[in-house]
């Protein structure tokens, strides 16, 4: 299927000019004779590309962005500016607000053709998805140093590794590093008025932690303590800043990695407002096991203070106890010592009341 493109040029005889060069190349080409008209077509069609002219009657080159960047469905489209001027300062002024590229005229057809292809590539590849593990985590490392001046973004990784119950971060540390989860499982908590911890998540192997307070540019709201040994990979700071703001493609690449685990807390939010402490204990346990592996029998063992999985839970230690006993009676978990061994999984993810 061809790629589509919108091109909004005033000059007649340029916009004709540049719409059969590119219809030569089998795209698929929509025009417009100002900016006004181009918004439109872009809003219909979602092209995969936009070629815009900046100064045009009704709605010049800048008002275009603008109004395209603004809009959800619209602002992730790749954006060349055309332009007759040469100036720094209208460089600087549109790709501050986001244009991806910029040809000045007059250009010749190969010069057209390959910021049109090389952008509409680039598009595509960032629109894939990466997977929350050290291989995806590897893979958009990959892509964004090869389409950025981020050549020193792999060197800036490095790995930490934490024993257990060693303190990741503290609440009211300066972010200094995005971290990914390597290897082994970490607790994120808050510490409530009383001074006892909340626990407001659980992470493992592929997840990311830090980043709110990254993108908010304050103190780490939560603590972050390792449960088990783990190795972290750490970000800087400022590449992690600059991979935000290179590019559309990049910025939105990154939220899909960050998205599923937003998702996930808004979900972990609503039950603890709205279930019994016996389907929180329950869907705690089943939380838990997705971050340990099966053991040869098919079930899946853990070791958690009662402490912890009451912070979790949100509810009082005695609570948890109590719990884990009409359910160890009920035949859904076997306790031994600090470890729950969960036997019906199935269960208690079915568990309702």
């Amino acid at each position: 299927m061809n790629k589509k493109i919108v091109l909004i040029e005033d000059n007649l005889e340029m916009r004709e000019n540049i719409q059969e060069i590119l219809e030569l190349a089998d795209y698929d080409v929509e025009s417009a004779e100002n900016g006004k008209r181009g918004v439109e077509l872009v809003k219909a069609i979602h092209p995969d590309l936009i070629l815009c002219d900046i100064m045009m009657p009704e709605l010049d080159g800048y008002g275009v962005l603008h109004m395209v960047s603004k809009n959800s469905d619209t602002a992730s489209i790749p954006f060349i500016f055309l332009t007759a001027k040469s100036e720094k300062e209208d460089f600087r002024k549109g790709m501050n607000l986001g244009a991806d590229d910029y040809l000045t005229k007059p250009f010749d057809d190969i010069q057209l053709l390959d910021a049109v292809e090389r952008r509409i590539k680039r598009a595509e590849q960032f629109s894939s998805e990466y997977s929350n593990t050290p291989e995806g985590v590897g893979d958009f490392m990959n892509d964004i140093s090869s389409f950025t001046t981020l050549e020193s973004l792999k060197e800036g990784k490095r790995t930490k590794k934490f024993k257990k119950k060693e303190t990741i971060y503290f609440e009211g540390d300066y972010p200094n590093f995005l971290y990914f989860v390597s290897s082994g499982k970490v607790k994120c908590s808050k510490m409530n008025e009383d001074g006892k911890d909340f626990v407001t998540g659980l992470y493992k192997e592929g997840d990311f932690i830090g980043y709110m307070a990254l993108i908010r540019d304050e103190e780490q709201d939560e603590s972050a303590v390792a449960l088990e040994d783990s190795e972290m990979l750490l970000i800087p700071r400022a590449d992690f800043v600059q991979l935000l703001y290179s590019s559309k493609e990049v910025s939105a690449a990154f939220i899909k990695l960050l998205a599923g685990s937003v998702s996930t807390k808004q979900e972990e939010l609503l039950n603890l407002a709205y279930d019994s402490v016996r389907k929180r204990v329950a869907d705690a346990l089943v939380k838990l096991s997705e971050t340990y592996d099966q053991t040869k029998d098919g079930h899946f063992t853990m070791a958690i203070s009662r402490d912890d999985l009451a912070a979790i839970v949100g509810t009082a230690t005695e609570s948890v106890i109590r719990t884990l006993s009409e359910f160890k009676a009920d035949g859904y978990i076997t306790i031994k010592g600090s470890n729950i061994t969960i036997l019906k999984l199935d269960e208690l993810k079915n568990f309702r009341f």
